[in-house]
């Protein structure tokens, strides 16, 4: 999955660019583009980080209210840039996107954290990812399911072609 991982990375560079510069959403597509040019020409993800950054910019109200319900402690201002756009993506792979497991939107957040973050950005993206899923599990948790069984699927048909 280092695919994933860096799709996510070149979403959450984006996302920065533009959060940091304060472009419109229009802007968020050329900076995409730029993103794939500069630090990824050969990679082809099947669209995963522009679908990534348009489902933030789609969803950014009520996910920066879900940050300044969760990070309460800090007003959504002075929570850094990097931070911030990284509980973004977290927070629209857990609520919004429903082929990612709420586990993994969390652990890929993490590593973000720890890749770009400061030293205590990815116990702070831990803390507040982990609080929201705890409230919203009973949400989620059809998705969940609806993964997992998608999953135990896939492994038996792979296991049944090996077989053969």
């Amino acid at each position: 999955m280092a695919n994933r991982y860096l799709s996510r990375s070149l979403a959450v560079q984006t996302l920065y660019e533009w959060d940091f510069r304060s472009y419109d959403r229009e802007k968020a597509s050329e900076l995409i583009m730029y993103n794939f040019q500069e630090f990824a020409p050969e990679f082809n993800d099947d669209g995963f980080a522009r679908h990534l950054v348009e489902g933030v910019l789609e969803h950014q109200e009520p996910i920066d209210a879900f940050i300044v319900q969760y990070a309460p402690e800090w007003p959504l201002a002075q929570i850094t840039t990097i931070d911030r756009n990284i509980l973004r993506l977290g927070i629209y792979e857990m609520v919004y996107d429903q082929d990612i497991p709420a586990r993994v939107a969390i652990n890929e957040s993490i590593e973000l954290a720890k890749a770009y973050g400061g030293p205590s950005s990815s116990k702070f993206i831990n803390g507040v990812l982990g609080s929201l899923y705890k409230d919203i599990l009973p949400q989620i948790q059809e998705k969940e399911l609806r993964l997992e069984k998608t999953q135990k699927e896939k492994k038996q048909t792979k296991e049944k072609k090996e077989t053969e």
